[in-house]
C-alpha cells in the first residue's frame, strides 16, 4: 500500500516569510501590500505587554499621551464696574485739578451786591488770577478781590443751613463752585502805594498826582456825589473804589478804619474774566488809558 506522504510542517526559520521576531504569524507586507490582499497602513503586533501603539506614531504609548485640560480663563469684570472705575478716575483728576488751579491759578467768586455795576451785575461769576499781586504786580484800575479783614462789611452771613452743605462747601474749597460768601470784597484799584489821590478837581473829577482822570469805567446812570478827600497811600496798600460810585461802600466809607486803605496781604488776586451767565462773558479790562498820564507816585 503506498504510504502515506503526510508530513508535518516544519516551523518556519528565522527571518523567514511568515513569521515575526517572536514565532507570531504576521501577514508579509510587500509593496504595501499584505500577503491576503490586503493594503497595509500599519502594523499592530500584539508582542505580550499592555502597551497599546498609536496609529502613525508606533513609538508613543497611548498611555502617556493626555489630554490637555481646558484652561479656566479669570471671569472679565463687568461692564459696569469698568465704567464705574472710569467715571471715579475722571472725578479724581476733575477734583484734582481743579484743586490746583484754586489754589495756584484761578479762583471763582461770586457778586452778590450792586457796588460795581455796570462793570459787574448781581449773580455775576468772576475767575480771578491768584497770580496777582505776587508775583505779578497791580495796575492802577485793576478789579481785585479782597478779604474783609477790617470789618468793611455791616453784617456777618448766616450760615447756610441744610444737610448738604457740607458738599457746597467741599466743591467751593477745591473751585468746581464759586465763592458765594461774603467774606470778600470786589472793588477797583485806584490808587497804588505813594500815589496821592484828590476828589475832587474844580471839574469834578478825580485826580492822581495832580493829574484828572476820565473814568469811563463809572457806571453812567447816575451823576457821582461828591465825596471830598485827600490821601497818600502808604507802603503795602492801595487804595480802592466801586465803578457804581453812589452805592458803594469803598475807601471812602471806612476812613476811620486803617485809613480807608487796603492791605496788598488782603488782596486774593484781580478779576480776569466774568464767566457766568453765558451772555455776559468777557474779559475785564483795566482802562491803561484812563491812567496813562497819571505820573508816578513819591
Amino acid at each position: 500500500m503506498p504510504e502515506n506522504n503526510a508530513r508535518t510542517p516544519e516551523p518556519p526559520r528565522d527571518g523567514a516569510p511568515g513569521a515575526d521576531a517572536d514565532g507570531m504569524s504576521a501577514n508579509t507586507i510587500s509593496g504595501g501590500r499584505t500577503s491576503d490582499g490586503v493594503i497595509a497602513e500599519d502594523v499592530i503586533a500584539n508582542r505580550g505587554d499592555s502597551d497599546d501603539v498609536a496609529v502613525g506614531s508606533p513609538s508613543a504609548p497611548l498611555s502617556g499621551r493626555r489630554s490637555a485640560a481646558p484652561t479656566t480663563e479669570p471671569a472679565a469684570p463687568s461692564q459696569l464696574f469698568v465704567w464705574l472705575k472710569e467715571v471715579a478716575t475722571v472725578v479724581v483728576i476733575a477734583v484734582v485739578l481743579s484743586f490746583l488751579i484754586k489754589t495756584f491759578l484761578f479762583r471763582a467768586f461770586y457778586i452778590p451786591s450792586e457796588s460795581m455795576v455796570s462793570t459787574l451785575d448781581v449773580n455775576d461769576r468772576i475767575f480771578v488770577n491768584l497770580l496777582v499781586p505776587e508775583p505779578f504786580s497791580l495796575s492802577r484800575g485793576d478789579v481785585v478781590v479782597f478779604r474783609d479783614t477790617k470789618g468793611w462789611l455791616s453784617t456777618v452771613p448766616d450760615e447756610a443751613k441744610g444737610p448738604f452743605t457740607w458738599v457746597q462747601d467741599g466743591l467751593t474749597f477745591v473751585g468746581l463752585l464759586p465763592d458765594n460768601s461774603e467774606q470778600h470784597l470786589v472793588k477797583r484799584v485806584i490808587g497804588l502805594p505813594g500815589d496821592e489821590v484828590i476828589c475832587c478837581d474844580d471839574g469834578g473829577k478825580l485826580t492822581i498826582n495832580g493829574s484828572p482822570l476820565d473814568e469811563t469805567y463809572v457806571n453812567g446812570a447816575e451823576v457821582p456825589q461828591i465825596r471830598a478827600f485827600d490821601v497818600v497811600v502808604p507802603e503795602g496798600k492801595v487804595w480802592v473804589m466801586g465803578d457804581n460810585r453812589n452805592h458803594s461802600a469803598d475807601s471812602r466809607s471806612h476812613m476811620e478804619s486803617n485809613g480807608g486803605f487796603v492791605d496788598l496781604v488782603d488782596v486774593e488776586g484781580k478779576a480776569a474774566v466774568i464767566a457766568w451767565p453765558l451772555n455776559r462773558i468777557t474779559v475785564l479790562d483795566n482802562y491803561p488809558a484812563v491812567f496813562r498820564n497819571v505820573p508816578a507816585g513819591g
